[in-house]
Parts: C-alpha cells; sequence; structure tokens
C-alpha cells in the first residue's frame, strides 16, 4: 500500500541517492604540544571533517524491519561512533544498555562503558512517559508499553521510551541502523555510522510470537535460547513451546516424574529425546523475559498425548499401555475424558508448568482429538479451561476449542486455511480473541518451493511474499480486528531435526511476519519489503545464521554475502505416514 502522500514523513523513507565514499577512522590519540581541551577540540573538529568525506551512512534510515510507524530522516544528521563512547542510561533502563553495548562491543572493538544518566553522550537511553512531539510526528504520549523514539544527529544517539521494553525495541532498531558488520564476533575496521533523523515507532498488535515444537524432535536448551535472540531481534515479543506430543513429554513434572524420564526418551525417526528440567524450563523462560519475550508453554490436551500414555497407561482409556510412537501420525491418541484421575493429571501438570511461568499465558492444545466423541471433547476442554483458570493463567488453546464454553480472556490460536470460520467467529462474539496463524501463510515448516529439502507442502508452499502478503486484521471473516490479539508463527519438526535446519526455516520468512505484528497497515508494501529484507542476508551472513537465498529477494552478490544453504539432516522413515492437518 502506496504512504499517504498527505504525511510524506511516514513510513519507509524515499531512497537515499546521495553518492558514498570509502569509510575513514580518526584515531584518538593525544596531539603534540596541544593542551588537552584543545587537543579534544582538533580531534572533533577532524572527526567531523573525516565524516564529511566518507559520505552517508551505509544504512538508511526507513531501511529497518520490520517498518517503523513514523520516520523523518535528516541528511545531515548522520552520526559516527567512535571508541570513546558511553552508554548513558538512567537505572530502570540499565539492562537494556548492558545489552546493547554487549551487541556492539565485539564488532566495534570499543569498551562501550555504561554509566548513569547525568548529561547526554553519545548514546543515551532515557526512560519517561511523553517526550515532546514535533509537527506531524505521532504524539509520543501513546506510545504504550513498546513503543520508543529515536532521535540521531551529529552529536548523539538518544532512544526514549516509557519503559524497558520500549528501550529494547529502541536498542534493536538502532543495532539495524549500525552497518552490516556489526553482527561480526569479532573485530571490524569500519566507520561505524547511524543515518541522522528522527524514528517514532509503536506496534500494531501486543501479541507477536513464534513456537518452536520442541516434542516431535528436542532441542537443547541454548538452541533455544538462540531462537529467543532471532525473535527479539525482529521485535517479536513472545515465544510458544510445543512441549508435549505423541513422541516426546519435554517438561520435568515433579507429581508425575515419568512423564519426562519415560515420555521424554523419545523422538520421531526413533531420535534420543530429551526434555527440561524444571532449572532448564526457568533458565529459558528468564533468558527470554530479559529480552523481553514471553514465554507461552503448551500442553496438548486430550490428544496428542501417547508419550504420556506410555509413562501412565491408568490415563488411557483402556488403562494398557501403548507402545512409544516415533511415527508422524495424528489424532489416534487422548486421554480418558471419563476418569477422575485424568483431571487429577491434568490440575497437578498445568498447576506445575504455570508456577514456573511468570506469563500470563498456558496453552491446551485441543486439536486433533479425533477419537473423542464431540460431547466428551466439549466436557473435557471446559473442565480443563477452568482448572488452567484456577492457577491465574490465561487460556490459550488451538481453534478447535472454539464450540466449548468461555472463559474470561479465552484467547484461540486460529491455524486455518480458509478464512470463512463460522465456529471461530461465534466463539469471538462469546468474548474470545484471536492470534492468527494460519496454515497457509504463516506455518514455517511448510516448504519454500517443491524443491526445498525438508518440511511439508499440506498447506501450500510458503515463499517470503505469500508469508507476507496478508492482513492479520481482516483475515477471519466476522472476527473484527480489535478482536486479534496478534500474530504467531509456528515450526512444526517432523522434518527438522538441527539448529541449522531451524533458522532455514525461520529465515527469510520470520521477519515478514514479524512486519505484519509490529507495523501499520499503511506501510505494508512487497516491494519495499523485499528490498529492505535483502539488506538483511549480510547481517544473517556474518553472524552465523543460516537462512534460504530465496530468489524473490535481491540479496547482495558479493561473494562474501552470498547466503548458502545448510545441508538437512537426513529424517528417518517414521512408522506410519504423515497426515496432512498437523496445526
Amino acid at each position: 500500500m502506496p504512504t499517504n502522500p498527505a504525511a510524506p514523513e511516514t513510513g519507509p523513507e524515499p531512497t537515499d541517492t546521495r553518492p558514498t565514499s570509502p569509510s575513514s577512522d580518526v584515531p584518538a590519540v593525544p596531539l603534540p604540544g596541544v593542551p588537552a581541551p584543545a587537543a579534544e577540540l582538533a580531534r572533533d573538529a577532524a572527526g567531523r571533517a573525516a565524516e564529511a568525506l566518507a559520505g552517508p551512512a551505509p544504512v538508511r534510515l526507513g531501511d529497518v524491519v520490520p517498518a517503523p510507524e513514523h520516520v523523518r530522516p535528516d541528511p545531515a544528521g548522520d552520526f559516527t561512533l567512535s571508541a570513546d563512547a558511553v552508554l548513558r542510561v538512567s537505572p530502570a533502563g540499565r539492562d537494556v544498555a548492558e545489552q546493547l553495548a554487549g551487541w556492539l562491543r565485539p564488532a566495534t572493538g570499543f569498551p562501550l562503558p555504561v554509566a548513569d544518566t547525568g548529561e547526554d553522550g553519545p548514546l543515551t537511553l532515557t526512560l519517561s512517559a511523553a517526550a515532546p512531539a514535533r509537527p506531524g510526528e505521532p504524539d509520543d504520549a501513546r506510545l504504550g508499553d513498546e513503543g520508543y523514539r529515536l532521535d540521531v544527529t551529529t552529536g548523539g544517539v538518544r532512544i526514549t521510551a516509557a519503559t524497558p521494553a520500549g528501550l529494547f525495541h529502541g536498542a534493536q532498531t538502532l543495532r539495524q541502523l549500525l552497518p552490516a558488520p556489526i553482527e561480526s564476533p569479532t573485530a571490524v575496521a569500519a566507520r561505524w555510522a547511524v543515518p541522522g533523523g528522527t524514528i517514532v515507532d509503536r506496534p500494531r498488535f501486543p501479541y507477536r510470537g513464534a513456537m518452536l515444537d520442541v516434542a516431535r524432535h528436542f532441542f537443547a536448551v541454548e538452541d533455544v535460547l538462540r531462537v529467543v535472540d532471532h525473535l527479539a531481534r525482529y521485535k517479536l515479543n513472545h515465544l510458544h513451546l510445543h512441549l508435549t506430543d505423541d513422541q516426546g513429554w519435554r517438561i520435568a513434572v515433579d507429581s508425575w516424574p515419568r512423564l519426562a524420564e519415560v515420555g521424554g526418551a523419545t523422538a520421531v525417526g526413533g531420535g534420543p529425546g530429551g526434555w527440561y528440567t524444571r532449572d532448564d524450563y526457568r533458565r529459558i523462560v528468564a533468558y527470554a523475559a530479559r529480552r523481553h519475550v514471553t514465554v507461552v508453554p503448551e500442553i496438548d490436551l486430550p490428544g496428542h498425548t501417547n508419550a504420556a500414555l506410555v509413562a501412565y497407561p491408568e490415563l488411557a482409556p483402556g488403562k494398557i499401555a501403548p507402545p512409544p510412537y516415533t511415527g508422524t501420525e495424528v489424532g489416534f491418541s487422548f486421554v480418558d475424558p471419563a476418569d477422575e484421575r485424568t483431571y487429577a493429571f491434568v490440575a497437578d501438570v498445568v498447576g506445575e508448568v504455570a508456577a514456573s511461568t511468570p506469563g500470563p499465558w498456558l496453552h491446551l492444545g485441543g486439536d486433533e482429538a479425533f477419537k473423542v466423541p464431540a460431547d466428551s471433547y466439549r466436557s473435557f476442554v471446559e473442565r480443563a479451561q477452568r482448572l488452567v483458570a484456577a492457577t491465574g493463567k490465561t487460556v490459550v488453546g488451538w481453534h478447535q476449542l472454539a464450540p466449548a464454553a468461555h472463559v474470561d480472556g479465552r484467547v484461540l490460536q486460529w491455524w486455518g486455511t480458509n478464512g470463512d470460520d463460522p465456529e471461530t467467529a461465534d466463539a469471538v462474539r462469546r468474548g474470545a480473541r484471536l492470534i492468527l496463524s494460519p496454515g497457509n501463510h504463516a506455518y514455517l515448516d511448510m516448504k519454500y518451493a517443491p524443491d526445498t529439502p525438508i518440511g511439508h507442502d499440506w498447506a501450500g508452499l510458503i515463499d517470503v511474499r505469500r508469508a507476507y502478503e496478508w492482513d492479520p486484521g481482516s483475515h477471519v471473516r466476522g472476527v473484527p480486528a480489535e478482536a486479534v490479539l496478534g500474530v504467531e508463527a509456528p515450526l512444526w519438526t517432523e522434518s527438522i531435526t538441527t539448529p541449522a535446519e531451524v533458522e532455514f526455516m525461520l529465515f527469510p520468512r520470520l521477519p515478514a511476519v514479524a512486519e505484519l505484528g509490529w507495523s501499520p497497515r499503511e506501510t505494508h508494501d512487497w516491494s519495499r519489503f523485499r528490498s529492505r529484507l535483502a539488506a538483511h542476508g549480510p547481517r544473517w551472513s556474518t553472524a552465523g545464521i543460516a537462512f534460504h537465498p530465496s530468489p524473490e529477494i535481491p540479496w547482495p552478490t558479493t561473494p562474501a554475502q552470498v547466503p548458502t544453504q545448510p545441508t538437512p539432516t537426513p529424517t528417518p522413515t517414521p512408522t506410519s505416514p504423515t497426515t496432512p492437518t498437523t496445526p
């Protein structure tokens, strides 16, 4: 959609046609025979002259993903980070400043100390309720819990927000505005220039997330933490962990220890399995929280429970343990909805998981319980919802929960491929909100193209444009935009076995979904997005992030920047065929 011509300062900036010049650095060394104050002035003057000769910053102010709400470039206001820069911050924002310094130190080689705010410095992070808006800019008082303002002048960079989360998102924007080598893990000789101007930004939707299936194939704690970093980079603020399924139970529950010890020992194709101890899970939660990402744990019920039934046969309808399952079929398992022992199990599990989860959400699953009669399914879900609510958490579930009675705050995660869904629309009328995860747009386990070596195609092929070209606010008929809580990109792992394969399926589609969740609808423009996204290829390569070199994107073509495709690890043949209905 084109930018509003009446407000040319809003949205992505026009192409900057200023010529570029080789970089130039001015060493901060004493000048012989010149008093210290004069030396500082001389160095400053020399630095300004070098900046003028070096030309504009290599990144434009509008080249940010997700697209900011308001961009006002100032070509005369470029700032160059120097070796003596200090980050100044109020105490409440110090952790964000420490993280920003941690991102910038390896590549720059600069010490970048963090100091309490006394006076503005080259990098200043400020927590305040509002700042005065200039004509034509959004009112900072409306930035809310995650918005920020970023001002770049020749004298420095200032990020202002009402909360640490807003400062963090502003710091991620600053990271993108530095040249791509900033992602290097070792020092690089470069001019660390930031384009001048102002960005005022805030998210469209409060819930912006991705899901990682750790049940079909288990991923170690460090792998999950790396995924958290990927989400935070693009202002996604929720990580949904699919912790339980037929092939594996991945979280320890003290009151039911065999769930992990027995149920967690398997994986698709006969892999080694694994599970998270309570300390492992708390480590993930804490790491995510520091990056302003909320963990959403999923305990899938009443179906997708074969691993739990292997561990505790008394939960099975026939009270007989099924064999461990390492295939990819769905819909055959379920806990006994007629046995009170089942509800004691549910109460214990959701109670322990809720106690280790500071975030407000607990996901009940609820999909593909094909063998449970409709009345029994509805009765089970309604009781399970109440058990979750009793822990103080808000119920989230796949949209198959729609027919069940509403509980306060209930959220349905919609994964359909046809936006005409009267049952879900009715649940919304009864008070439910929606997270949008359409299978044919947001399922990142779908192949990019027919020859993609891993992934599925039951919902269709999802290239980057298909991941980008839809509107969460109007996607499901009969559901108003105000009932949409946000978006989430699920990644199911039946065919995905390594961290490199996870990244290959996430990138470059994850930033597309992130932009749908964060950016105003009026900034939505495929041509501009693909151009902005292309500049992130060198960043990912420098950071060692695997990604798919989608032919839709005009990637830079210098040899050091050409993306490479990981060699997928062959997945062992499953013991039964894949059913193309996994949510």
